[in-house]
C-alpha cells in the first residue's frame, strides 16, 4: 500500500512489486498484522517530524514470520510494514508466542511501548500518584491509562464526551478535553502525557504540581497547521526548553521512540504482560490491507477506541 502523494486517504494505491533478496544481516518477514497510527494521518498531510519522501509504503509496525524458518516475529519499522512481506534486520527482531492473537501483539509495539517508557522509564510513575492523560480513548492513550493504574496511580483521562463511558470502564476518571475549566476540574498533577501539544500545551504545565513532569510525544493538535512541518515541534520544545530552566520544581521532557533505547527490551516485556494477561490492548477494528485508505479516515475522524490493525 503506498502513499505516492499528500492527500486525503483515498490517494493511497495498492500495488505489486517483486522483493529482491534481502540484504546481508536482513531476513524476509511475511506480515500477520500491521498497525494503524496516528503518524501515518500526519505522515498523509505531509506533517510528520520524520515525513519521508513519496511516494513511499507507510506501516511503523508488525507480527509476521521469518521465512524459511517459520519464527514469529515483531518490530517497529516506523515504514514499510503495510505490505505481504518485507526484509528487515534480524537484529531488531523480537520472538512472539504462538498462542498470542497478532492483532492484541501490533497494538502493544509502538503504542505499547511508547507508553511503558512513559510511565515507567520518563515519570516513573508510583503509588499514590494522580497522572492525567490526554487521549485516554487512543491506542496510546488506553494503554497509558492501564499502565498508570497498574503502578497503583489514580488517573484522569480527557476524550470527548462520546467515549466518556468507555474511559470511565477503564478505571479512569473521564473528562472532556474540550472544558474550559479543564485545568480548575482537574487540579494539580503528578505527570501530564500530551499527545496534542499545540496551544493545549500551556494549559497542560498549570495542572502540575511542584516535582511532576509534562511528557509531550506528539503534535495531534497541529495537524492542519501550514508552513514548515517541524515547527509546531520547534515551538514546543523551545517552550518546554523555557519551562524546564526556570527554577519552578517542574519537569518538561518530549519523548521519541527509538530502537536505541531499550526497545527491543521494553517490548519483550509488553508481549510478556498481555501472554501473562497483565496487559490488554484495545484492538478498534480489525481490517484487511486494502482496506487501508478506510482506517486512516476512521482514524483522522477520531471514531475508534483503541489500535486499528491490518491483516495482509
Amino acid at each position: 500500500m503506498v502513499m505516492p502523494h499528500a492527500g486525503e486517504p483515498e490517494v493511497l494505491e495498492f500495488r505489486e512489486r517483486e522483493l529482491p533478496p534481502p540484504a546481508p544481516g536482513q531476513v524476509r518477514v511475511r506480515i500477520e498484522a500491521t498497525g494503524v497510527a496516528f503518524a501515518e494521518v500526519q505522515m498523509l498531510r505531509g506533517r510528520y517530524y520524520a515525513q519521508p519522501k513519496f511516494p513511499f509504503v507507510p506501516g511503523y509496525d508488525l507480527v509476521g514470520r521469518v521465512e524459511g524458518t517459520g519464527q514469529r516475529v515483531a518490530t517497529m519499522t516506523r515504514t514499510g510494514a503495510w505490505s505481504q512481506a518485507v526484509d528487515l534486520p534480524a537484529e531488531h527482531l523480537v520472538p512472539v508466542p504462538e498462542e498470542l492473537d497478532a492483532a492484541e501483539v501490533v497494538a502493544l509495539i509502538t503504542n505499547g511501548v511508547t507508553a511503558y517508557q512513559m510511565v515507567h522509564r520518563v515519570a516513573r510513575v508510583s503509588a499514590g500518584q494522580t497522572v492525567l492523560v490526554h487521549g485516554a480513548a487512543g491506542g496510546v492513550g488506553t494503554l497509558l491509562v492501564r499502565l498508570a493504574l497498574a503502578a497503583g496511580a489514580r488517573v484522569i483521562g480527557t476524550a470527548s464526551t462520546a467515549k466518556h463511558d468507555r474511559v470511565r470502564a477503564m478505571g479512569a476518571t473521564p473528562v472532556d478535553y474540550r472544558d474550559p475549566q479543564l485545568v480548575e476540574k482537574v487540579g494539580a498533577v503528578d505527570a501530564v502525557f500530551d499527545h496534542a501539544a499545540g496551544p493545549g500545551l500551556k494549559r497542560s504545565w498549570r495542572m502540575l504540581r511542584r516535582g511532576g513532569v509534562l511528557i509531550v510525544y506528539g503534535s495531534a493538535a497541529t495537524l492542519d497547521d501550514k508552513g514548515w512541518r517541524l515547527t509546531p515541534y520547534v515551538q514546543a520544545m523551545g517552550r518546554m526548553l523555557w519551562w524546564s530552566i526556570v527554577p519552578n520544581g517542574r519537569r518538561a521532557r518530549f519523548y521519541s521512540i527509538n530502537h536505541k533505547n531499550h526497545f527491543d527490551e521494553d517490548l519483550a516485556t509488553v508481549i510478556e504482560l498481555l501472554r501473562t494477561g497483565e496487559l490488554r490492548p484495545e484492538v478498534a477494528a480489525r481490517m484487511p490491507l486494502t482496506d487501508a485508505p478506510k482506517a486512516l479516515r476512521m482514524l483522522n475522524d477520531r471514531t475508534v477506541v483503541g489500535k486499528i490493525v491490518l491483516e495482509p
